[in-house]
């Protein structure tokens, strides 16, 4: 990974094989200068196939928030260092059921977050899920 010179900030692109390739003209991640983490948003698709998890919005917000994690943790940063969540959802009637995956995944961690409602998400899925992480 390329090291960071003096006070120049640099963005440098992270990519790990444990979370879905990128399926646009973006990066999985961007680690910039003051170890900083900023994760591109995570649907719900398995690496392995590149294809949406099967089942509903249960299956699909954990296999969101694990492709986040796996970028995360593969980048260097726990889930304490996730500082800022988005979340956006296609329906504000799953919030119930997603905010309950949400919370049994962070544990007591509680990172800054919003939920957002949204028309429509990249190959119809349910969640999508983005994050800051800081140390």
């Amino acid at each position: 990974m390329e090291r960071f010179k003096g006070d120049e900030i640099m963005n440098i692109p992270f990519h790990t094989t444990n979370a879905p390739d990128a399926i646009g003209p973006y990066s999985q991640a961007v680690m910039t200068t003051g170890n900083m983490l900023f994760v591109s948003g995570q649907i719900p698709l398995v690496p392995a196939t590149m294809k949406i998890v099967e089942g509903g919005v249960e299956e699909q917000t954990t296999r969101a928030l694990t492709n986040l994690m796996c970028i995360v943790e593969d980048a260097g940063f726990t889930k304490q260092n996730i500082a800022k969540v988005t979340i956006f959802i296609k329906n504000m009637d799953d919030f119930g059921v997603i905010n309950g995956i949400y919370a049994d995944f962070m544990g007591e961690h509680r990172p800054a977050r919003a939920v957002v409602e949204v028309a429509r998400l990249p190959k119809d899925v349910l969640v999508e899920i983005e994050c800051i992480a800081c140390k």
